[in-house]
């Protein structure tokens, strides 16, 4: 019996148990369509996607599925043997072992809180026996208004690198229009800006 599609070129060559093989899957594949044409004929095929076929794997739809398998069914828990494998002494050797490094991961992870310090900085630093206090005298006059303040950078301003010209000494560090002054009106001056 001839395949549809195949000629008797393509036949050459081949062994004559696989042309059997190819036969007997292709009928098999003929009955298994038969069978189950009876079944896909019963509801539209979107549904028999969704919830499969009915009746092939057991008639009673409502049973429930068994928690028993092969594996739990068969397995035997292996027996120990009567003897002793390991001796009192090196078995107590082992607890003990096990014990005292237990205890001591269970001391690095969970180390003791510290006594805690209720001395402010009030009582350490000022409140010190032996402490005098010292007022220093004013040496002219302060307002605190129009006064600059005092403070690291303003002391230290002559050292200071990246700092643009300063046009007064005592105010170095207010608004200066020389680093956004178009070089035009620059170069109109007849006094060029103080270098640091």
């Amino acid at each position: 019996m001839r395949r549809r599609g195949h000629t008797r070129e393509s036949e050459i060559g081949k062994c004559l148990s696989q042309m059997w093989e190819e036969e007997e899957e292709e009928k098999e594949k003929e009955e298994e369509e038969q069978n189950s044409a009876a079944l896909d004929n019963e509801d539209n095929p979107s549904q028999i996607q969704r919830r499969g076929h009915f009746g092939i794997i057991t008639m009673d739809q409502d049973s429930e599925l068994e928690t028993l398998t092969t594996v739990r069914a068969t397995y035997v828990a292996p027996k120990s043997h009567d003897v002793r494998l390991k001796g009192i002494r090196g078995e107590l050797m082992e607890k003990h072992l096990a014990q005292r490094i237990s205890e001591k991961i269970r001391a690095e992870q969970n180390p003791p809180t510290p006594k805690t310090d209720f001395c402010s900085t009030s009582q350490r630093d000022f409140s010190v026996t032996g402490f005098v206090p010292l007022s220093l005298e004013t040496t002219q006059v302060h307002d605190y208004k129009t006064d600059e303040a005092i403070t690291f950078w303003s002391e230290n301003q002559q050292r200071v690198e990246g700092v643009t010209a300063v046009e007064t000494p005592t105010s170095p560090f207010r608004k200066s229009a020389f680093f956004t002054k178009p070089i035009s009106e620059r170069l109109d001056e007849t006094k060029p800006p103080p270098d640091n």
